[in-house]
């Protein structure tokens, strides 16, 4: 896939119905000669919308105006470049409990929880917040998230985890002002509830501060996981992690991962790991695939806002 498709794949799929401002942009990016000079100078990881337009909003960029944008990232580009460069799409964004949740409940309790590709480790608090599947509320944690559910009986209640641990090549401090602005960037505009979202689930996280190890997800994810507690079920779970990885390596993790003892919760786009005889989405956003253990469940949005349980 070149440059220019990327942006208009972002565009049309992902951004359209969510964020009317990166939909806009992302598709000027594909139309645009110079911009696309630009990130073709770049490693094929780090040409992603999403990065392009996180440093832009975090060195106080305009993302409002497709000509001001273009004017910026051309006058300002060694600055961007080099932000690109040092940072990753890590965006952080607790909402997506609310698709692990059903699976989580289910498994053998108490849990240990260890996430690739944690950032700040947000995720790794699905015990602590509320949850709102319809009319249906399970918990009474904050912050509340909301999630459309089809074809799902919502679990009872939330898990109980008794050890959290995550695994990042470079993982964030919610206590950093400078990690939680970058976490900030990476929320689309229009966003402000996602905004709330962030700063409650940080105050949880920076109240009981996880074990974020930094790592690789292969050669470091083996010692991490042998620190888990015997007698609680081991978790390892990442969401839209793996198509930062490329597929050698990849295909290193689920085979040492399929290894491991207790279980692998997945949750990525079905290019990234590929299953037999998915049924059709249910519509033509984005979606990842859950899957525990290598078999698909359900249908979900990347940030945790709709799932549609399998049949």
């Amino acid at each position: 896939m070149t440059t220019a498709e990327a942006y208009a794949k972002f565009g049309s799929r992902e951004a359209r119905g969510v964020s009317p401002t990166y939909e806009r942009l992302s598709q000027a990016v594909a139309h645009d000669d110079d911009l696309l000079a630009l990130l073709d100078g770049l490693p094929p990881a780090k040409r992603q919308p999403n990065l392009l337009l996180g440093v832009v909003r975090w060195l106080g960029g305009p993302v409002d105006d497709p000509v001001a944008f273009h004017d910026y990232v051309l006058t300002h580009w060694p600055a961007i470049e080099a932000q690109m460069l040092t940072r990753a799409t890590q965006t952080n964004e607790a909402g997506r409990c609310a698709v692990l949740l059903p699976v989580l409940a289910a498994l053998p309790q108490p849990l240990a929880l260890l996430e690739v590709g944690a950032s700040a480790g947000l995720c790794l608090y699905p015990d602590r917040y509320g949850y709102r599947y319809g009319d249906h509320q399970v918990g009474s944690g904050e912050p509340v998230l909301d999630c459309a559910a089809t074809g799902l009986v919502p679990p009872a209640r939330v898990p109980r985890v008794v050890w959290r641990a995550g695994l990042d090549l470079n993982p964030l401090d919610v206590t950093d002002p400078d990690d939680v602005s970058w976490l900030d960037a990476l929320i689309w505009p229009e966003q402000a509830h996602r905004r709330a979202r962030l700063r409650a689930a940080a105050a949880v996280a920076a109240a009981d501060p996880p074990l974020l190890v930094r790592g690789d997800l292969v050669d470091d994810l083996p010692a991490l996981a042998a620190r888990a507690p015997a007698d609680a079920t081991l978790v390892v779970f990442h969401t839209s992690v793996l198509y930062q990885v490329p597929r050698p390596r990849r295909d290193a993790f689920v085979r040492l991962v399929r290894e491991l003892p207790g279980h692998w919760v997945a949750n990525e786009g079905s290019e990234v790991l590929r299953y037999d005889a998915l049924p059709e989405p249910p519509n033509d956003a984005h979606h990842n695939v859950l899957a525990l253990d290598g078999k698909p469940l359900a249908w979900a949005r990347g940030h945790g806002q709709e799932m549609t349980w399998f049949g």
